[in-house]
């Protein structure tokens, strides 16, 4: 394909907004291999850049980091045995390999990453080009939307080990939206008790239909207990990213409990936590940072079909449908918004 040839883009034009725009076809560099996207998601990170919310990301890219497509070319000085037309899966996050983190096995917080999607050109669009190690092969019975479930997957598959769930335990999630639902179709495969506050009626059900939530509740109907006398929950999840709902994690878990934090806050946010809480209940806070080692790990999930993950994708569009989309995608009434270049 020639690199002079145009295709549709979403890109991150202006402060507030995604435009979808015309750019040339990228060029097949050495090392990578030229991906046609077959169906791409839109995800929060997205609305953050756009509103100029990630400092790391660059002005003007184009957005899209959840996304699987068909190899279209490989670059002659790539070694692998993926072949054209294979389905494959994008990991966006490409570490340096020389920092301290990259050297210690926590690539996830290279000093020096870049992020496809966030600071180079991602998958909103009809063709990406991508280094060999961001590629991973999808099984030929999953399908495109499914498969691009696999990186927010992967960063759910951190989250949960962080929150080290054992069979038994009692699990709270914060939030019912494709994170905190991927929380939830994990850790009830783990044998918790999974309990879900989501304000959204549709998602709720879902959640107990689907998923297997053992309970949801609208947020207010369920009331913190005295952790310290055992009520509670053994793992919290929050993964809404609002201050209140970091602080009101806090507060549901039990003694010797561990709450994580997935959601994305805002850069300025701020909680109010009493040590004292966390030090009379012996309380481990952690937090969870995209998906190192995860990749591998969601596509097996993903392929083995235990939960139905494909409901997670309520809408699809194509890119031209791009502005439709984003609208849907802004009101929250469904959960996973694909395009389909």
């Amino acid at each position: 394909m020639s690199a002079t040839q145009e295709m549709s883009v979403a890109s991150w034009q202006t402060l507030g907004s995604i435009s979808v725009i015309k750019k040339d076809v990228p060029e097949l560099k050495k090392g990578y291999v030229l991906v046609k996207v077959a169906a791409s998601g839109i995800c929060g990170t997205d609305l953050h850049i756009c509103r100029g919310e990630t400092p790391h990301a660059s002005q003007k890219v184009v957005i899209g980091h959840e996304f699987s497509g068909h190899i279209e070319s490989i670059h002659p000085s790539v070694k692998t045995t993926l072949a054209v037309g294979d389905l494959v899966s994008i990991d966006p996050n490409v570490p340096c390999h020389a920092c301290t983190f990259c050297r210690n096995q926590k690539y996830h917080l290279c000093t020096d990453l870049f992020c496809i999607g966030v600071t180079v050109d991602g998958g909103m669009s009809q063709y990406v080009s991508v280094p060999i190690e961001a590629v991973f092969a999808v099984p030929s019975h999953v399908s495109p939307e499914v498969a691009s479930l696999a990186e927010p997957l992967s960063c759910v598959v951190h989250a949960v080990d962080m929150g080290n769930i054992k069979s038994g335990d009692n699990v709270l999630i914060m939030g019912a939206g494709p994170i905190g639902m991927m929380a939830l179709g994990l850790c009830s495969n783990n044998g918790a008790r999974v309990t879900i506050i989501e304000p959204n009626e549709m998602r709720r059900e879902l959640a107990r239909t689907v998923f297997h939530a053992a309970e949801a509740y609208a947020p207010g109907e369920l009331i913190p207990g005295d952790g310290a006398k055992g009520d509670g929950y053994d793992v919290v999840f929050e993964c809404v990213g609002r201050p209140e709902t970091m602080e009101q994690a806090v507060q549901f878990a039990k003694a010797g409990g561990t709450i994580v934090w997935v959601g994305v806050a805002k850069t300025d946010a701020r909680v109010t936590v009493s040590p004292f809480d966390v030090y009379r209940k012996e309380l481990t806070i952690r937090s969870t940072y995209t998906n190192p080692y995860g990749m591998d790990r969601a596509i097996k999930i993903l392929a083995d079909g235990k939960v139905n993950w494909s409901a997670l994708v309520t809408h699809t569009f194509t890119l031209d449908q791009f502005d439709e989309a984003w609208k849907v995608f802004l009101t929250g009434t469904g959960l996973k918004v694909c395009i389909k270049p």
